[in-house]
């Protein structure tokens, strides 16, 4: 692959063995002519170097790290610097860049069922946002949307990146709206070609949110976050979930060792604010729907309590010509319910889109 340009020089991170390390890219063109990006990693004290993508045999990565594990997961990821605080990123696959933005309260790992299907066609990049997953969560911190946008932003121009397809769910709807409000006014240093939506609140007047939520955005927020129980984040949780898809144990393990690394559960009440920006900008990023230009398709779990059913129909009334997909009995996590038949819908969402 030859090497065009640097990408994250100077950027400090850590890499497959936690040791603090400079991240270094390259990027060009495959023989096939797809998109690729290739990372390496120099550990800062020794000097050393290696490359970002280690060999896999058999499911099992070349460290002993099983795939298909959030312990895998993390390990096949890798961290840079965002404002002095760790962002814990993940990169794979080659052709076009297709960036995932993930949901409140999750991470980068909501993406893991889809992600096998993804990485054959796209070139996809992920990231845990600050305050989520295994990124740094600073407790005194102004978390917003727009700061998340900044972040994406960031990291997206960093790496060099011209265009990009975005596949954003829940909270990462939003992220992906201010986006596109940004671009409308001529603020992004790069093109988004096409945006696909899974379950968003992208209109707060139809968004419906859980009991646990209105609490944590009350002024007794801070003692219902610090105070949360896995059997409340549970019984919770669950009722996103369409009812013949709920999720099983381990996965219930893995969202509750997310939420509360690095004292996760001591910020809920600051992240959950992200409601309140929904109303406060809502001409803003509505309007940045109605404007935008690029393909667009909503693809919708209609058993969703949150914002299934009620937000599909206020889509199609706001958007007479939107691109709705509707899944019956799929509730808030279209991608870990059915992974399947969102990648369908995706693909042939793709497909429209390059015809």
């Amino acid at each position: 692959m030859p090497a065009i340009s640097t990408l994250y020089a100077g950027i400090v991170g850590k890499d497959h063995f936690g040791r603090h390390a400079q991240w270094y890219g390259r990027w060009g063109y495959g023989s096939d002519g797809r998109f690729v990006l290739q990372f390496q990693a120099i550990n800062v004290r020794r000097g050393q170097c290696m490359d970002e993508v280690m060999p896999t045999v058999g499911g099992v990565s070349a460290a002993g790290r099983e795939e298909g594990t959030l312990e895998g997961w993390q390990h096949g990821g890798k961290w840079f610097s965002f404002e002095g605080h760790a962002i814990f990123s993940r990169m794979a696959g080659s052709g076009e860049p297709l960036v995932l933005i993930h949901g409140f309260p999750t991470a980068s790992w909501d993406w893991n069922r889809l992600w096998p299907m993804l990485i054959q066609q796209h070139n996809v990049l992920a990231l845990d946002m600050l305050g989520f997953g295994f990124s740094d969560k600073p407790a005194d911190y102004d978390y917003s949307i727009e700061d998340q946008a900044d972040l994406f932003q960031g990291w997206i121009e960093g790496l060099g990146l011209p265009s990009v397809h975005l596949l954003v769910h829940d909270y990462g709807c939003s992220v992906a709206q201010e986006l596109l409000a940004r671009e409308q006014e001529d603020l992004l240093p790069f093109r988004i070609a096409s945006v696909c939506f899974l379950n968003g609140a992208l209109f707060p007047e139809v968004h419906n949110p859980l009991l646990i939520q209105k609490l944590l955005g009350s002024p007794f927020g801070g003692l219902i976050s610090r105070g949360l129980t896995r059997r409340s984040f549970e019984r919770n949780f669950r009722r996103l979930f369409g009812s013949q898809n709920p999720p099983d144990r381990q996965d219930m393990e893995d969202f509750w060792h997310l939420l509360t690394y690095n004292n996760g559960r001591g910020i809920l009440h600051h992240l959950i604010q992200f409601m309140e920006e929904r109303r406060c900008h809502r001409n803003r990023w509505v309007g940045a729907l109605q404007k935008a230009t690029q393909p667009m398709r909503l693809i919708s779990g209609t058993a969703d309590p949150v914002s299934g059913a009620g937000m599909a129909r206020r889509y199609r009334e706001l958007m007479p010509d939107g691109d709705v997909v509707t899944l019956r009995n799929i509730g808030h996590y279209p991608h870990l319910e059915c992974p399947w038949e969102v990648f369908s819908a995706y693909r042939e969402f793709r497909k429209r889109c390059e015809g």
